[in-house]
């Protein structure tokens, strides 16, 4: 009973470091969001990752899902007069990988298993952001009037659905040694 009590109290500590590491994370960054979006930096990074998922979105859409639509630049998916979507730096993920970054270096674990496991779940947030972008093109060609609730209310919220899932990856397997 005692160790049943324990293990509780050991997951629902990591459960709230979880969960106050990526709130801070989030108000932290929404404090000072004028001036790291300002920073050069964060600008070429940014626009280099939009312009990767850009690039790999339509790829994907031309190739795999053989979808009809124009491009113009930059970055932009038009869909035959349903709307069009802009992939600029906010669309880039680069938050997320900040965000993934400082979780996996705060939260205790082996820095032999972080060393790999930070590159790898960064990796993940990359074609998360892809698969993001993609169906956010699939919406605005099929369903447009529910492009910006599948933006705001699935696909958004999906970056944390994500992360979460690589933290419980983390914890279970990795963060004891």
């Amino acid at each position: 009973m005692r160790d049943q009590a324990r293990e509780i109290w050991s997951v629902a500590g990591n459960v709230i470091l979880f969960i106050v590491i990526t709130l801070a994370f989030h108000f932290i960054w929404k404090i000072f969001q004028d001036q790291i979006e300002q920073a050069a930096v964060i600008i070429s990074l940014g626009d280099w990752f939009a312009t990767r998922a850009y690039t790999v979105a339509d790829w994907i859409q031309t190739h795999l899902l053989r979808m009809n639509y124009s491009t113009a630049d930059p970055n932009i998916f038009i869909f035959n007069g349903k709307g069009s979507i802009i992939i600029n730096e906010s669309c880039s993920g680069l938050k997320q990988y900040y965000q993934v970054l400082v979780l996996f270096l705060l939260f205790p674990g082996p820095w032999r298993h972080k060393a790999w496991f930070i590159p790898g779940s960064l990796l993940v947030m990359y074609w998360t952001n892809i698969f993001r972008v993609v169906m956010l093109s699939v919406a605005m060609a099929l369903i447009p009037q529910h492009w910006h609730f599948i933006h705001d209310w699935v696909l958004r919220p999906f970056f944390y659905v994500v992360l979460f899932a690589l933290w419980i990856w983390w914890v279970e397997r990795w963060a004891k040694g």
